[in-house]
């Protein structure tokens, strides 16, 4: 064997796998042939052997990180050997390869944002690629699953623009706001909650400028609130049933359909865990509200269980001493019982049940106090019930195959009494949808189907001109997801919707996000959709339902085009050391905008205008976390113009300016303090002329004893800013009032207890 050549062994290695051993070993024959041939040269053997000592002693350490729940390859994730200069980051396939200066036992630290720090122990040397998992760090605000994309992804890795109020954040406002979650929303950049009637206290939300009859909301992906039945929509949704809030700004109607021009808003209902849960929150404010609501839940083998109840009393206040009431009366109960069927480890089947009873009553406060004469007579009730039944089932075919069904239907009853008029109303809508997942290493691909309807009809009533209607839509999506080289995701879409009424619709969409590198992301996205007409959508000021006409034939559906932008800047120092800055601009086009226009008579007709709305501005905000002590900064600045008109064409109540600031410090498991600052620009009323800008302060503090029982102070709008303080609040007389739009809070200064209960 000695006699063969140098030349023979090392063509052999070449084709075997060329690691550090490897070179090794091609050194030690090299030099074994020169000693055995009785080479004397004392000088190359000396360099011969320095050059095997030195490679000999590296070792080269193969790695590649993956998600420990999905397996996906994660990029951008900081590598670090202790007691050595070696590391590095991740490349696209999750993969670093480190040369260590010595074999022997290192140890190996992972970093990256959104998942749980993560060290191993590695024996030198060792040519194997070495995986590893990393856990998801439930902590993280910003690393949640979506369900609005469909496609199960991360919400850092979401083409889409989306933003989502999840667990930690809903714990927080839970006390503070029991009631619904019109506060939560409203505390969100691009978002605004408009009240639209001083009598009974409704209110829409408006994301971009753009009226709240573009913003569609759902129920865990259904459409529940249109017409009719939007109005409460959002007073009647509480928090402590909820998972999270997932809100989508611009267009998203390529997976939802018609409505969502201006964005979408999908509340997440919580399911069970093996874990007993059992929550209770007693809440009291200064203006006479009392807030009782409870949460139940466990998942047994095959089955498990939620359970939702809540109940809100809140006597009629008038905070301005002007003789009608500035808080409307109000009774709610809300119920919500859910069942999950478990038959398999890849199949789960839901069935719930939610109803709603809500009754409203505001005006005159002589009236409301059972005193009416002829100068007090003024009222307005509003009597409601929301039932719905809903069936969702999911089976996981396999690792790449996920099919989704979902079925619901709702009726909304509601019955407006005033001193002048009677009205009964009810409307209907249904939905069912069938999805199917596809999911590749490369690229995930949803296709689905949906059918859904409304009909809407007069019960006994008082004339109005309204009559009753019903539409369905037929609808189909696609919607693709390629991973792109470059740390590139590029989405596309489209939907064909075919309307009973008005045929047939197209809207496609396109998003990308790219992963510029471990702090810098990018994202942009475009895409179409429509609004049919109908009377009962809800509008920027609330009209009497005995003043909206019928819409004629040739009133045509809106359609728009939007598009959203991002620029993400993220920087994690240390475990509870966190920066995310973001800066969104956005542009929205609505063709064939539908105007509500007053008449004679105080008649409402509805009219398409011939030139576009156009609304578009920035949304930038930033979130620091240095351990315990957490800011938010947010400022907003929204130009939203109704270019149909020659003058005037700022979109009225919508303020130019809005600047958001949050901080709060927690004593973990002891106390929680929190102060918010809110600046809310100039803004045009309808005729051209300004409000003033105003400002409100809140405050927190909780108490926490443990890990049952907390107990949580909290003020809102400190300084007791009001719109009163600037303006009457109505014109006319005190039995015939005509209120002016809501540009400012009309309640004050409000200051509630809370106490959380966890059994």
């Amino acid at each position: 064997m000695l006699k063969r050549s140098p030349a023979f062994f090392l063509n052999s290695l070449r084709q075997a796998d060329c690691s550090v051993l490897s070179e090794c070993l091609q050194l030690s024959l090299v030099l074994l042939h020169e000693v055995v041939c009785g080479m004397r040269n004392g000088l190359l053997l000396f360099i011969l052997l320095g050059c095997y000592l030195n490679v000999a002693a590296q070792s080269v350490l193969r790695l590649q990180v993956r998600d420990a729940k999905t397996f996906e390859v994660l990029p951008d994730v900081a590598v670090g050997v202790k007691d050595s200069y070696a590391g590095g980051v991740t490349d696209t396939a999750g993969k670093l390869s480190l040369t260590i200066p010595a074999p022997g036992r290192v140890q190996v630290s992972f970093a990256v944002i959104g998942y749980e720090h993560k060290t191993i122990i590695v024996q030198l040397p060792d040519t194997s690629l070495i995986s590893v998992f990393l856990n998801q760090d439930e902590n993280n605000l910003k690393e949640v699953i979506v369900a609005s994309t469909r496609n199960d992804k991360r919400l850092e890795d979401a083409p889409m623009k989306i933003e989502v109020v999840d667990k930690e954040e809903m714990q927080e406002e839970q006390a503070a706001r029991p009631a619904n979650v019109v506060g939560m929303l409203g505390d969100i950049g691009g978002i605004r909650v408009q009240q639209t009637s001083v009598v009974n206290g409704n209110a829409n939300v408006r994301i971009q400028g753009l009226d709240g009859r573009y913003t569609q909301m759902l129920r865990d992906g259904m459409p529940l609130y249109d017409g009719l039945s939007g109005g409460f929509g959002i007073l009647q949704v509480q928090p402590l049933d909820l998972k999270q809030i997932e809100l989508i700004k611009g267009a998203a109607s390529t997976l939802y359909g018609g409505g969502a021009i201006g964005g979408l808003i999908n509340f997440i209902s919580k399911t069970p865990s093996t874990d007993q849960a059992a929550e209770v929150i007693l809440n009291q404010t200064s203006l006479g509200e009392t807030n009782a609501t409870a949460f139940l839940s466990k998942k047994y083998r095959r089955w498990g269980y939620t359970l939702f109840g809540g109940y809100t009393w809140q006597k009629a206040a008038d905070i301005n001493k002007d003789g009608l009431s500035d808080v409307p009366k109000v009774q709610t109960l809300n119920l919500h019982p859910r069942l999950f069927f478990y038959p398999d480890d890849k199949t789960i089947i839901t069935l719930g049940y939610s109803a709603t009873s809500d009754h409203r009553k505001g005006g005159d406060m002589t009236v409301l106090a059972g005193q009416a004469d002829a100068l007090h007579r003024y009222y307005e009730t509003n009597n409601s019930v929301r039932s719905t039944g809903e069936l969702m089932a999911e089976r996981k075919i396999n690792s790449a195959l996920k099919a989704t069904f979902k079925s619901s239907i709702s009726g909304f009853d509601e019955v407006i009494r005033t001193n002048t008029h009677y009205f009964s109303g009810s409307q209907l809508n249904y939905f069912s949808e069938a999805t199917v997942l596809v999911t590749r290493q490369k690229y995930n691909c949803v296709v689905g189907a949906d059918v859904q309807g409304t009909g809407f009809r007069k019960n006994q009533s008082d004339p109005t001109p309204l009559e009753d209607f019903s539409s369905t839509t037929i609808g189909g999506f696609g919607q693709l997801t390629l991973q792109l080289p470059l740390k590139t995701l590029l989405q596309a879409g489209v939907r064909i919707d075919d309307h009973s009424r008005y045929g047939n619709f197209v809207l496609p969409s396109v998003a990308i996000i790219h992963h510029i590198n471990g702090s810098f992301t990018a994202r942009a996205g475009f895409g179409a959709g429509y609004k049919t007409p109908n009377a009962l959508d809800q509008q920027m000021v609330e009209y009497n339902i005995e003043q909206l006409q019928q819409v004629g034939d040739s009133v045509k559906p809106e359609r728009s085009y939007g598009f959203n932008a991002e620029l993400v800047y993220k920087k994690q120092w240390e475990r509870e050391k966190k920066l995310y800055i973001s800066s969104s601009p956005f542009l929205t086009q609505v063709d064939a905008p539908i105007v509500a226009t007053e008449v004679k008579n105080d008649n409402v007709i509805f009219t398409n205008a011939a030139r576009p709305v156009i609304t578009r501005g920035v949304d930038n905000y930033a979130k620091l976390q240095l351990g315990e002590l957490e800011v938010y900064l947010g400022y907003t600045y929204t130009f939203a113009r109704r270019t149909y008109l020659a003058v005037n064409q700022l979109m009225p109540l919508t303020p130019l300016h809005h600047l958001a600031f949050t901080t709060t410090y927690e004593v973990e498991g002891k106390w929680r303090f929190g102060a918010e600052f809110d600046y809310t620009g100039m803004q045009y009323r309808d005729n051209d002329s300004r409000t003033p800008a105003w400002t409100t302060f809140a405050a927190l503090i909780e108490k926490d004893f443990g890990r049952r029982l907390a107990i949580m102070l909290n003020a809102e709008n400190l300084f007791d800013t009001r719109q009163s303080r600037y303006e009457t609040l109505y014109k006319g007389t005190l039995s015939s009032p005509k209120f002016k739009p809501v540009w400012a809070p009309l309640d004050g200064r409000v200051v509630n207890v809370a106490l959380r209960l966890r059994l």
